[in-house]
């Protein structure tokens, strides 16, 4: 392929490249994706844009390090295979990235271009190059001589793969244990069909098997087996924890335990694990009414509010004429709402409404304890918080009802309380998350380690591929450092 000479003015003056989306009319009614991806056009398009600096400071926002400075070349030149194998030196599930990984804050903002314009669109150039390896490359799997270790991986979310995958590229013999039947966390149970299809899920975690991983499933740690069974009678020399956040936060207010309640876990695994989107082909029971509350903002509560919105017209379509309503019910105003733009964008589009400066106070019922609405008050912003956001401050007299028959909480998890069962002695905060040395994820148990939203709490995909990275490395250099002291031992006699 030719390659284009511009000017560093020539390259800043071409335009950022839309992605294209479905219809927002028409995504509303079903499950495909809705960021529909680039073709080879724009994507050579949008990598043309790439100034190459030399400092490369979108490297320095990526969790994961990826080299976006040469996947970038290599796709303007036209290697896409290339391009491929560069983004998988740290990526390992880079299709699933391109799609969830909030670039806009990560990668994106620290782009030179984005200083005095729109920076590069490098989520979607990774997204793209991702999806051109899924359908037409072959792994071309390069890993180290086999060390004889053994490393137990407890959970198969975004954290665990990238951990297993790292150890299994370094020589190590690797197993993961899932709790839930089909393999991926969060990617699978959490995140919706629309944002992220779950075939590139399996497809992400089969490359994860063909480099020698073994996967587990319905393995329930602190159920079947403990860390220190594992470490000790099991034969493995390291145990990494990515077992989640998936304990539901509730308010602590009347009614909550109301028939049509939902937390927003419960309702988004009914729908992405257990097949509720296919309705009927699946039947799995997910209730939803024609006036749904979805109490928070984050990204979790705009996966709830937009899987409500399609749930309701794969239940109700042709069944009355009255119009389902979602309400997307946020105690602070529109500037704090802590979910991508792009995400509370698509939500609106769609036709989901937002109701700021609200709080629910309580859920109301029927004598058969079934929900009918919700009591709320307004709000208003006083002075700032500990996280930095100016706190509501409840209007005296503002109370009103808002006539919903389903709630669905999106009020943020915490950590799986089974880890405790699996792990007693390892620390832990009075949250329940698991405590480490940031910089490599080690706890104050020997040998064991831990990462992801297990100790962070509920967070970003990326953030916890970025722990899975950093402790496959301590992992790493501690086996290998363990079999160093282990040789200058003097022989049994």
């Amino acid at each position: 392929m030719t390659e284009v000479n511009l000017t560093v003015k020539e390259r800043m003056s071409i335009p950022r490249h839309e992605m294209p989306l479905q219809n927002p009319v028409v995504r509303a009614h079903n499950f495909s994706e809705v960021a529909l991806g680039y073709d080879l056009e724009t994507a050579m398009a949008e990598a043309e844009r790439c100034l190459q600096c030399k400092n490369t400071p979108c490297i320095q926002g990526c969790p994961v390090q990826v080299p976006i400075n040469r996947f970038i070349m290599a796709l303007r030149a036209g290697d896409l295979a290339k391009a491929a194998q560069i983004i998988k030196e740290k990526n390992n599930l880079p299709a699933v990235s391109g799609r969830v990984c909030p670039q806009e804050s990560q990668c994106e903002s620290r782009c030179t271009l984005g200083l005095k314009g729109r920076a590069v669109a490098i989520g979607r150039l990774e997204r793209f190059v991702a999806d051109w390896d899924l359908q037409h490359s072959q792994d071309q799997i390069e890993k180290a001589p086999a060390t004889g270790k053994r490393v137990a991986v407890i959970g198969s979310g975004p954290a665990g793969l990238t951990c297993a995958a790292d150890l299994a590229r370094q020589g190590h013999s690797v197993e993961v244990f899932e709790a839930l039947h089909e393999p991926g966390g969060v990617l699978i149970y959490g995140i919706p069909e629309f944002r992220l299809p779950k075939e590139i899920v399996r497809k992400e975690v089969a490359y994860v098997e063909r480099l020698g991983v073994k996967v587990h499933l319905d393995c329930v740690a602190g159920k079947l087996y403990t860390v220190d069974e594992l470490l000790h009678e099991q034969g493995f020399d390291a145990v990494f924890m990515g077992t989640g956040a998936g304990l539901p936060v509730f308010m602590n207010i009347p009614g909550i335990n109301a028939i049509g309640v939902y937390s927003a876990n419960e309702f988004l695994t009914r729908i992405n694990l257990m097949k509720g989107f296919r309705f009927p082909e699946y039947d799995t029971p997910v209730h939803v009414g024609k006036f749904i509350a979805v109490v928070g903002a984050g990204n979790v509560a705009m996966d709830a509010a937009r899987c409500a919105l399609r749930m309701c017209g794969l239940h109700q379509d042709g069944k009355g004429s009255q119009k389902p309503e979602v309400h997307v019910v946020y105690r602070r105003s529109r500037e704090e709402v802590p979910a991508r733009a792009e995400e509370v964008e698509h939500a609106e589009d769609e036709g989901v409404q937002f109701d700021f400066l609200t709080n629910p106070v309580e859920i109301l019922v029927n004598v058969s304890n079934v929900v009918t609405g919700m009591r709320c008050v307004r709000m208003q912003l006083g002075e700032p918080d500990a996280s930095g956001r100016r706190s509501p401050v409840e209007i005296p007299g503002s109370e009103f009802v808002l006539p919903v028959d389903t709630v669905i909480m999106a009020l943020g998890t915490r950590a799986n309380p089974l880890t405790s069962e699996a792990a007693p002695a390892v620390e832990r905060s009075p949250r329940g998350n698991i405590l480490v040395d940031a910089s490599n994820g080690r706890t104050d148990e020997p040998g064991v380690w831990a990462g992801g939203d297990v100790v962070t709490g509920a967070a970003t995909v990326i953030s916890a591929m970025g722990a899975g990275k950093r402790a496959a490395a301590d992992i790493d250099a501690w086996l290998r450092e363990k079999d160093k002291d282990n040789s200058r031992l003097p022989l049994a006699v």
